[in-house]
């Protein structure tokens, strides 16, 4: 059986204390364009670098053992686990 792929209707906002770094957060998802999957968008960062959430970007990371991070070179997204779950619950 072939699944429909899906998107957010419309823009949400989150902002809280990030897990492990203790700091100020916010998260906005957007509705996405057709075959372009899930991407993290690094805003804090210059040139905002894009993280596609994708097996090649998973990182083995020996600080933060306990959680999935995905990321390239020297940019991270760490705990991704917990919003991709939700969006799996969710069949987003």
């Amino acid at each position: 059986m072939t699944e429909k792929q899906r998107t957010i209707l419309k823009e949400v906002s989150l902002e809280g204390i990030g897990l492990h770094t203790g700091t100020k957060v916010k998260v906005r998802l957007l509705p996405s364009d057709v075959n372009s999957g899930i991407s993290f968008v690094r805003t804090d960062l210059p040139g905002a670098p894009i993280i596609k959430a994708d097996i090649a970007n998973v990182l083995t990371d020996k600080v933060l053992p306990r959680c999935t991070s995905i990321g390239q070179g020297d940019i991270a997204i760490h705990t991704v686990e917990h919003l991709m779950s939700v969006l799996s619950a969710f069949r987003m």
